[in-house]
């Protein structure tokens, strides 16, 4: 669904991602991680509400950013630019 929104196909998602998109991926990740440890969860459905948990975290983060900033951290702009070679090719 990401990758629709940036326009990629087959590119790595993390390499067309600015610095806030990065920071609140990896706070999500990295909340999960803290959860699923602190409580030491086993099975999938346990280990699905723990991601469920920080990726909660950090879409509230991202939401109260936005809210402040007035606009959304995420875009449909690509990262990484395409090679000035390609653009004149098109």
């Amino acid at each position: 669904e990401y990758k629709k929104l940036k326009g990629l196909r087959r590119e790595n998602l993390r390499d067309h991602m600015d610095d806030f998109e990065l920071i609140f991926n990896m706070l999500g990740e990295r909340a999960t991680t803290e959860i699923h440890r602190n409580e030491d969860s086993w099975g999938v459905p346990k280990l699905k509400a723990d991601a469920k948990a920080g990726g909660d975290i950090a879409g509230g983060a991202r939401k109260k950013l936005e809210k402040r900033l007035g606009r959304s951290v995420v875009s449909k702009k690509n990262f990484l630019h395409e090679p000035e070679e390609k653009k004149r090719l098109k």
